[in-house]
């Protein structure tokens, strides 16, 4: 397996556009900021994350700005922390995910969840009027006069200035927020993914164990299309990690587990989708295994590529693209964190080797993107054979340069003699990119980076992106 080449942002044109967020120093963040979701609307015009406190933030294009720049557009709470008094659970207002529904009307639809509750919210732009003349504002603007005698039929006749209806003007426009459906009580474990079907009337939610089905229109009910709960949960052996419909066929969908396979399921075969269509997976070395290989192979993100032909796959060290009609390996299979396999021992007793770290198709399906530690990500090309890596750190922001600077010696990658280029103990496992959004039609990605939100742009070498 080819170790891809490691290339200069520079050389591929990507810039660093802007940084949303506190810039203040890590130890200054308050837990309730850090991002938790990214996600490009269908259109690419709006831009929305969720954090840990359960807010929404959206960001619009800024149209009077040149290349591709985002405003602040609104910001709602989504869900609030809650108990469940049964189980003794404190169910978090964290955001989970966060979908855009495709746009039919002047307002915005999109779906957020927490561990338990999916809402959809309508965004939409509000006029406010005000009272801007009355009978009460004719008289402050005229000197004072002694009060008018009883009014009746004859004394209003010979009143001077007639009575005025109060007359509603144009204020202000506001963007409100409001929660249409809300669909509740359907999991019994936490919900990793959702995701809506191409027919635009259907969503599914996965978690560890189950996949529903949902009508946008209905919060009343859903159906079951997966369940893999053992009768003795003793006899569980893998738990659904990440689910999403195909793009262009309804019935379609695919779903990745614990156990390092992603399947996919027809619904026209069963109603229950328990037995799948398809399977992809690939074996391990045996040399390679080890007591974390389990822990490892773990899939943490699954995507279709926009013409649905290819499916992406993320574990803890790799990034696999599948052939959807290719079951038998994978196309590629590209190694992000090969240098860290020497120190999984130390990254199990911190937990990171417990990170998820979430995969993404570029909007023409040439590139793939996935992120790292030290704040780093990568972009590789569809072929595996080149590798962009980029900085999502704040000096990008100060220096108002570019965000990934040229591939430092060491970055990736192994020397002649064999050794790793990378100094493994130098690497800061506090700073990692676990959720990234790529622009459905331009080269523009959104990167969460602890509490910062960084866009980073594609374009010509030559040409200078504002900040």
């Amino acid at each position: 397996m080819a170790t891809p080449q490691v290339v200069s942002a520079e050389e591929q044109g990507w810039r660093f556009a802007q940084c949303f967020g506190d810039k203040g120093e890590v130890e200054d963040i308050t837990e309730a900021d850090i991002i938790s979701t990214v996600e490009f609307d269908h259109t690419g015009d709006y831009l929305a994350t969720g954090d840990k406190g359960g807010r929404v933030v959206l960001f619009e294009r800024n149209e009077t700005k040149k290349g591709c720049e985002y405003k602040f557009y609104t910001e709602f709470q989504s869900h609030e922390p809650e108990f469940d008094y049964l189980k003794s659970l404190e169910i978090e207002e964290k955001i989970n995910k966060i979908r855009w529904c495709k746009r039919g009307n002047g307002s915005h639809f999109l779906l957020s969840t927490n561990d338990k509750t999916i809402k959809l919210w309508k965004v939409f732009e509000k006029s406010v009027k005000v009272v801007a003349e009355n009978n009460g504002s004719s008289a402050l603007s005229s000197p004072p006069s002694p009060p008018p005698p009883t009014l009746n039929a004859a004394t209003l006749s010979t009143l001077p200035v007639p009575f005025k209806l109060p007359r509603m003007t144009y204020h202000d426009t506001i963007v409100a927020a409001v929660p249409r459906k809300v669909y509740a009580n359907a999991h019994a474990y936490h919900i990793n993914s959702i995701s809506i079907n191409s027919d635009g009337e259907t969503y599914m939610s996965a978690d560890d164990l189950r996949v529903n089905l949902w009508n946008l229109g209905r919060s009343d009910q859903s159906f079951n299309i997966l369940d893999i709960k053992p009768v003795n949960m003793e006899e569980l052996t893998e738990v659904i990690t990440a689910a999403e419909f195909h793009p262009l066929s309804c019935n379609l969908f695919c779903y990745s587990s614990s156990k390092g396979t992603v399947k996919l399921a027809d619904m026209r075969e069963q109603a229950l989708c328990d037995k799948h269509a398809k399977l992809y997976e690939e074996e391990e070395d045996p040399s390679n295994k080890s007591f974390f290989s389990e822990i490892i192979s773990s899939v943490s993100d699954v995507k279709f590529s926009k013409d649905g032909r290819y499916i992406l796959s993320r574990d803890y060290l790799t990034l696999r693209i599948w052939d959807i009609n290719m079951e038998s390996k994978p196309v590629k299979t590209i190694n992000v964190h090969e240098h860290l396999r020497s120190k999984l021992c130390d990254l199990y007793e911190n937990d990171c080797i417990f990170d998820k770290f979430e995969c993404t198709f570029s909007g023409d399906g040439e590139s793939v993107l996935s992120g790292s530690y030290n704040n780093n990500f990568h972009i590789y090309d569809r072929e595996g054979t080149t590798d962009t890596v980029l900085q999502a750190d704040k000096s990008a922001f100060k220096a108002k340069k570019i965000g990934g600077n040229k591939a430092k010696p060491g970055q990736k990658g192994v020397k002649g003699n064999g050794k790793p280029l990378i100094d493994v103990d130098s690497i800061d496992f506090n700073k990692k990119i676990l959720h990234a959004s790529w622009h459905p039609r331009e080269n523009t990605i959104a990167i969460a980076a602890c509490n910062n939100l960084f866009i980073y742009a594609n374009q010509p070498t030559q040409t200078t992106v504002p900040v």
